[in-house]
């Protein structure tokens, strides 16, 4: 039983050697592609059902008892989002062969889709602070190959910026493992937190805590450390973006919310206090930076930065209800964010320009790609009762009880500009009298790009109306994040 929790990481990168020895013959690498990822969805479907039902899946890999050997922790909260990414994974698999063209195919895009799919799979499963790193790396290397596929000279110009701040991000981390393991002796992170809990979070420990977080502020786009994110983000192709926009940033705010619920909880007034406010700035600038342009590829972009805020803000803010609405609002925005992601770019493929001036009148012509924007926008935004409402509900509620007032405005008023900023593409680009010009006589085919759109839409609705089903296995994840001797106990088996 405990080997089903490699299964998420190995049956990724199996399939990613095994579509790179068909890399010649497309047609047979996006056959593969989209049957083995529906077999990874269905496998990690099934790990879910057993962790949700039976309790957390430890895997000590080679025999080797924790903390001395490599640890797997398939526990509910990595559970649920290796789930998530897996469903984002299977939409992103049928959107591909659409969108990519056949150059990009035959330099191996569904390898590497594979091994970007096994490292984030990798990095929410492990218990080990070091193979955390090791799995960053893995993803990012994939990511690597993914952003300059194509070898536009915009990507060639983005890519260096990627890859030099991961890099930089990536040098910090090794060194505050390196810290981290000279003050406690261990990488495992449930003997750390027993540890530091041991020690007491002195002034030494509460540094390493403030460059760790600095580290993974980085990688998940926080103000200030975001700069890097819009742009590299919209350069290459769709499905890459989507791919990005799902998973890359949510895995540094993965790592937040486990080091900061498991090991560094005793100073909580300093660590914190700052997350909410760092979330307070982080949605507003998104925000303004989504407002300010008129790409819809950097307007849905710049849209990450906010949807970070409010699930940081729900680690600052720290009680049951505030966690419930990260979590909650963390499946929602990976699943959202990828829908938007491949709709603008689908609306962009129709108009043959990203830039909104010079779209008018699509509804007339695109209908259905039109009303999937729309329901999308009030998703994303919070309109009740989809999943962003629910996410937003319990976080307010949470900051509400610890009298974060503040925190409270910033996020209702943030939530209204996000509403404007992705309608903005609704009314502009599709709403208005039909174009004459003759510019949309000969109708692109886009029914291969809308049924993976719809699919990620209807988990997206399901989150929202079939909340009373899903909550209560989210409030049982903030329980359990909120007594890290569970985790501790189940790793290291006292």
């Amino acid at each position: 039983m405990s080997n089903l929790a490699v299964l998420p990481i190995i049956i990724p990168l199996i399939a990613g050697i095994v579509v790179a020895l068909f890399n010649a013959k497309v047609a047979i690498s996006r056959t593969l592609t989209k049957i083995l990822s529906i077999i990874s969805l269905g496998v990690v479907s099934y790990i879910s059902w057993i962790v949700f039902t039976e309790g957390s899946i430890i895997l000590e890999t080679g025999g080797w008892v924790a903390p001395y050997g490599i640890v797997l922790v398939a526990d509910p909260l990595a559970t649920i989002l290796v789930l998530t990414t897996n469903i984002v994974a299977v939409a992103c698999a049928f959107y591909a062969p659409h969108s990519l063209t056949l150059k990009q195919e035959q330099h191996y895009f569904y390898a590497f889709y594979f091994f970007l799919i096994s490292g984030v799979s990798g990095a929410f499963l492990t218990g080990d602070l070091f193979n955390l790193f090791v799995f960053f790396e893995v993803l990012l290397m994939a990511s690597y190959a993914l952003i300059v596929l194509g070898g536009d000279k915009i990507q060639l110009r983005e890519s260096i910026k990627y890859v030099l701040i991961n890099l930089f991000s990536s040098i910090l981390f090794v060194t505050a493992v390196a810290f981290i393991y000279g003050t406690v002796g261990t990488v495992n992170m449930a003997q750390i937190a027993e540890r530091v809990q041991e020690m007491e979070q002195g002034g030494i420990l509460t540094t390493i805590a403030i460059l760790l977080f600095f580290v993974f502020a980085t990688k998940a786009a926080l103000f200030p450390l975001y700069y890097w994110m819009p742009k590299s983000y919209i350069v290459p192709n769709a499905v890459v973006s989507a791919l990005f926009a799902a998973l890359l940033t949510k895995v540094g705010i993965y790592s937040i919310l486990r080091v900061f619920s498991l090991i560094f909880v005793h100073q909580i007034d300093i660590t914190h206090q700052m997350f909410i406010w760092i979330a307070g700035l982080s949605m507003l600038f998104g925000v303004i930076g989504a407002l300010s342009t008129n790409n819809i590829k950097l307007i849905i972009a710049y849209n990450i930065i906010p949807a970070i805020g409010f699930i940081i803000m729900g680690i600052g803010v720290f009680n049951q209800d505030a966690l419930s609405g990260s979590i909650y609002y963390l499946i929602h925005d990976m699943i959202i964010k990828t829908a938007l992601f491949l709709i603008v770019s689908a609306i962009a493929y129709v108009a043959g320009t990203s830039d909104l001036r010079k779209m008018g009148g699509l509804i007339h012509y695109y209908p259905g790609l039109g009303w999937l924007l729309f329901i999308s926008a009030i998703i994303l935004a919070g309109i009740p009762p989809f999943s962003g409402f629910i996410g937003k509900l319990l976080l307010i509620k949470g900051a509400v009880s610890n009298d974060e007032i503040t925190i409270v405005i910033i996020t209702l008023l943030t939530s209204l500009l996000i509403l404007y900023s992705v309608m903005k593409i609704f009314i502009r680009g599709f709403w208005g009298e039909k174009d004459e010009s003759g510019k949309y006589d000969n109708k692109k085919p886009i029914n291969g790009l809308i049924a993976p759109i719809i699919f990620l839409l209807a988990f997206s609705v399901l989150l929202g109306v079939g909340a009373e089903l899903i909550y209560p296995s989210i409030d049982s994840i903030s329980a359990y994040l909120l007594d890290p001797q569970l985790y501790i106990d189940s790793v290291l088996k006292e």
